[in-house]
């Protein structure tokens, strides 16, 4: 089994130290290199190719949303975990809309930790739906008229059925359930949600899921 590449990003050394040791005991979890801020993150990706990056928000000379939205926005780009001490930041709701994966808290039980780098190497958010519930509340205030109109133009571009899906992404569902609830199969569900990253020019579902917020198509299914 190929190892799970990791770069750890964070300017306190205390903290990289003990990522690095508790990650280190993991057979399936390689620690590729390290970097104190995110001025060195991409000479760094680029030479040890990581497979996800733990990346902290606030360091000194290039911060962590800054370097999250650099490397999101090449080609072949790893995926990136923020590391943060908040449960619900607007930081940390920044770092998802420019393409993060999700996020772990820096007090997270090692094993918890560890189980949030394997689902992003594999493709899934680190998101649980409470907690997604609760960045998109957070999200709702300052402007949220003006984001809602820009998301349904965005989403526009969708016909019924990957809308539908979008909803269900924005629920915090995964594939399975939606596949249940919309009766089709898994694959046709891993269809609509590569066609909807492909039409919205998103990286991930957290993305997807942040949109539907904005848009209000939470609340429309609510209602209805």
């Amino acid at each position: 089994m190929t190892a799970i590449r990791v770069l750890l990003v964070d300017d306190d050394p205390l903290v990289r130290a003990g990522l690095s040791f508790m990650m280190g005991g993991a057979d399936d979890i390689e620690i590729v290199g390290e970097a104190a801020d995110g001025a060195e993150v991409e000479a760094l990706v680029d030479r040890t190719r990581p497979d996800v990056v733990l990346m902290d928000i606030r360091m000194p000379a290039v911060d962590g949303l800054t370097a999250t939205e650099r490397l999101r926005a090449r080609e072949d780009a790893p995926q990136v975990v923020v590391l943060t001490t908040f449960h619900a930041d607007e930081q940390v709701l920044r770092a998802l809309r420019v393409g993060a994966a999700g996020f772990v808290l820096k007090d997270t039980p090692p094993a918890d930790i560890l189980a949030a780098v394997r689902r992003v190497a594999a493709g899934d958010p680190v998101l649980s739906p409470t907690v997604t519930r609760q960045l998109m509340r957070h999200a709702v205030g300052t402007a949220a008229d003006t984001r809602r109109t820009r998301a349904r133009e965005r989403l526009s571009v969708l016909n019924e059925r990957e809308r539908e899906v979008a909803v269900a992404v924005g629920r915090g569902l995964a594939n399975a359930a939606i596949a249940t609830g919309l009766f089709m199969s898994v694959a046709t569900v891993k269809t609509h949600v590569s066609r909807i990253l492909a039409k919205l020019d998103l990286n991930n579902r957290v993305q997807i899921a942040l949109l539907a917020y904005d848009a209000g198509l939470l609340e429309e299914e609510q209602e209805h």
